[in-house]
């Protein structure tokens, strides 16, 4: 399966500044799978090493991180010599190592020519947890998101429609309807399978949401473990209850994130070590609300005002136990949390495109659920579940900062009209 992460390593192996990699990222986002499927294609070897698998790799590390020293053992672990530009180098899951992240530093300083890339699926809590000698401005990072809507698409094998979507992006011109309905269909199989490697190749398969469900179950359960295995005791429970708790605050319908709601008398100096946790892991992310639209948008930000979204809406619908009949016809029951569903799954495409996103309020209550820098400019972003798109708080929002457009994502053909770009939401990836 074709993955856009593929496109970033080879700009990255023939760049000339070109630095170790760090590819950080929940787990099962396909890091793995992504950079050996790289290393098998665009290099003559690989020579892999996963500190889970051989906790023995430690020890050599322990010992000396200077590339002169490492070299030829990691080639003799390997059973193959590891040639400069000629062999990609892989260490996995390297946030058992803190030793192993340190070389890094030694090798783009005294072994430019080797190319390495290493992946981690709590890099960012070891790191922030750990006495880490992290090798800042010596290393290269990128992080990896599950798969996007057009990744799902290319999946299915459509690149067709994928390539009209992009050009009815670009022209604000409708898509015929026949293809129109084509796409909304396929969208809400991807909010049912989410963007996890593994669901999209089951379900590409076999079109089973049983079997798919199951797959998520066991990645839910391994995001579980991870909180007690890399965490710290008093902080295990927290961190539970914390993200037991998101898929419930979307259903509300006020989707800021409320500490009171998490359990009773829940105030922010309890929980935000929590919270912290479950963003550094990739598992979730956090927008904040901004008083102002200015730029930068991060000097406005309230740092006590935030929504909190997962980072895969497959696991969102399966930690919700949501049936796919009733997400693939919208039924009423959902009601309540479509609103929340959508801005999940708009926030998750707008991340994997390199977006910071905010959120804006006004003091009387009109809501702008994303903002974004786009091409220089601040634009709004509204996303709309329901069939009936108007949206007055767009209207107060463009009255108060006026931007050269606004974009407004919903259910309908692509369109623009009195400066708001009509998108479906099927086309969130073109933004």
């Amino acid at each position: 399966m074709y993955r856009k992460i593929t496109e970033y390593l080879k700009q990255w192996k023939v760049d000339p500044h070109r630095k170790p990699l760090i590819l950080q990222g929940a787990r099962q986002v396909g890091k793995t799978y992504s950079i050996l499927e790289f290393g098998r294609t665009q290099y003559e070897d690989v020579a892999y090493f996963n500190f889970e698998s051989n906790p023995k790799l430690a020890e050599t590390f322990a010992e000396s991180i200077s590339p002169s020293y490492l070299l030829p053992i990691l080639s003799h672990i390997a059973g193959k010599t590891i040639v400069k530009e000629k062999t990609l180098v892989i260490f996995d899951e390297v946030q058992l190592c803190e030793r192993a992240l340190t070389s890094l530093k030694y090798f783009y300083e005294d072994a430019p020519e080797y190319h390495i890339i290493v992946a981690g699926s709590l890099l960012g809590v070891a790191v922030n947890r750990a006495q880490f000698s992290f090798p800042v401005g010596k290393v290269d990072m990128k992080t990896m998101y599950p798969m996007d809507m057009e990744e799902f698409m290319l999946a299915r094998g459509e690149e067709v429609l994928v390539k009209r979507i992009r050009e009815c992006f670009a022209t604000d011109q409708p898509m015929p309807s026949i293809l129109h309905d084509a796409a909304m269909q396929m969208y809400r199989q991807y909010l049912i399978v989410g963007g996890m490697p593994e669901c999209v190749r089951q379900f590409v398969e076999t079109g089973d949401y049983i079997l798919v469900r199951h797959t998520q179950d066991m990645i839910l359960a391994s995001y579980l473990n991870d909180m007690s295995k890399y965490n710290t005791l008093n902080e295990i429970k927290k961190t539970r209850l914390a993200y037991d708790n998101i898929t419930v605050q979307l259903s509300k319908k006020n989707t800021r994130f409320q500490y009171k709601l998490i359990k009773k008398g829940g105030r922010a100096s309890e929980f935000e070590n929590a919270i912290e946790w479950l963003c550094l892991s990739g598992i979730v992310s956090q927008v904040y609300k901004v008083d102002q639209v200015k730029k930068p948008l991060e000097n406005y930000r309230d740092i006590d005002a935030f929504k909190i979204y997962i980072s895969d809406l497959g696991l969102l619908c399966a930690k919700k136990d949501l049936l796919a009949n009733d997400i693939l016809y919208m039924v009423e029951e959902l009601n309540d949390f479509k609103g929340g569903m959508m801005e999940n799954y708009v926030q998750v495409q707008l991340c994997m495109n390199g977006y910071k996103t905010y959120y804006w309020e006004s003091e009387r209550g009109a809501e702008i659920d994303f903002v974004i820098q786009r091409e220089g400019k601040l634009i709004p972003i509204e996303v709309k579940a329901a069939d009936n798109t108007k949206a007055k708080s767009l209207k107060i929002y463009m009255d108060k900062y006026k931007p050269a457009y606004a974009i407004k994502l919903t259910a309908k053909n692509f369109g623009y009209e009195d400066g708001k770009k009509q998108v479906p939401l099927y086309a969130a990836f073109c933004i």
